[in-house]
């Protein structure tokens, strides 16, 4: 089954989300459970913070700040050229406000880690580079993509900027991610050779986000408001959003002299986006109603960025073992 779904380009953990998502429809949280189910979810991404804290190496922060120029370039792009589009794609005449809310929030959110990386080393790229770019892009994300979610969403609804988003993530993200770097002498090594558990945490968090989301989305009426022809424009919108960033990349690589290697991190790591920060961010920052429409664009963009990346990254992995296995002249 696994090979079949490898075979597809489809990653499994879509197929668990697509089940919760059905769950929920069919059984969303109620009641004293809703309140039980928020609060394991609220414990469940306090600990995935906390994990990713004590994963993090301070001897990868001072390497990869030595390539600051492709840093801050990937930045730009996940941090500027992004939102740019989001606030494009937000004024699409027709698009429901609550699902053009999504659209913008998944352009606000950093990139991946895991996939980038391994994307990366699959293209052939600069594996170092591609670290440092994810991890930064990561930890930049806890601080920007609040405050921009308060500039940009939530402050106009609300109509002016509120600190109650960044209080929320200072308390209940980046906190437990700092108590969890300050103690990595004593438990790094334990997180390092269980690497499995932060990924199953990772995974269960974001489910457990998603069902109390949707569950409370469903119980909003969100299928009767969302319409067939809604998701399969977030679907195309997505994969519009995902090739103007590629294309803009991969010329800007070039353009900036970047060599090959460090134009594959640019492309990898400045067209994605992390579902695995954004669930989790979108169920502090938004009212629970509100949190399914907004991961729903999100979970779109994300399969379809591990589709594309996925035919790329082998394409230029072959050109890049072609290149290798030619005879050199002296």
């Amino acid at each position: 089954m696994n090979r079949l779904l490898a075979r597809l380009n489809i990653d499994p953990f879509l197929l668990m989300l697509v089940g919760t998502v059905g769950l929920a429809t069919v059984l969303p949280a109620r009641g004293e459970w809703a309140h039980v189910a928020g609060g394991i979810t609220e414990g469940a991404i306090a600990l995935l913070f906390f994990l990713h804290g004590a994963r993090l190496s301070r001897q990868a922060i001072i390497e990869g700040a030595r390539a600051w120029k492709l840093h801050l370039t990937t930045m730009a792009i996940t941090f500027v050229l992004f939102p740019l589009i989001g606030l494009g794609v937000r004024a699409i005449p027709g698009l429901d406000p609550s699902l053009a809310t999504g659209m913008l929030f998944l352009t606000l959110l950093p990139s991946t880690v895991q996939s980038s990386i391994a994307f990366t080393a699959i293209a052939g790229g600069n594996v170092a580079a591609a670290v440092c770019s994810a991890s930064f892009s990561n930890l930049a994300g806890i601080f920007v993509t609040p405050l921009l979610t308060a500039l940009l969403i939530t402050g106009k609804q609300s109509g002016g900027f509120s600190t109650d988003p960044v209080m929320a993530i200072a308390v209940q993200l980046l906190l437990p991610f700092l108590v969890g770097h300050l103690l990595r002498p004593w438990i790094g090594g334990f997180v390092a050779r269980h690497r499995k558990m932060l990924s199953y945490t990772d995974r269960t968090s974001i489910l457990l986000v998603v069902y109390t989301a949707f569950g409370a989305a469903v119980l909003q009426g969100l299928w009767h408001k969302v319409t067939p022809a809604e998701l399969a424009l977030i679907a195309a919108i997505s994969l519009a959003v995902l090739t103007l960033v590629m294309v803009f990349t991969a010329l800007l690589g070039k353009a900036m002299g970047f060599a090959r290697e460090d134009r594959i991190v640019l492309l990898f790591c400045g067209s994605k986006k992390s579902l695995a920060t954004g669930v989790p961010l979108a169920g502090v920052l938004f009212p629970p109603a509100q949190v399914g429409a907004v991961i729903l664009p999100l979970m779109f963009f994300h399969q379809i960025q591990l589709m594309v990346c996925a035919v790329l990254a082998r394409r230029f992995g072959a050109e890049d073992e072609r290149w290798r296995s030619q005879p050199r002249t002296a």
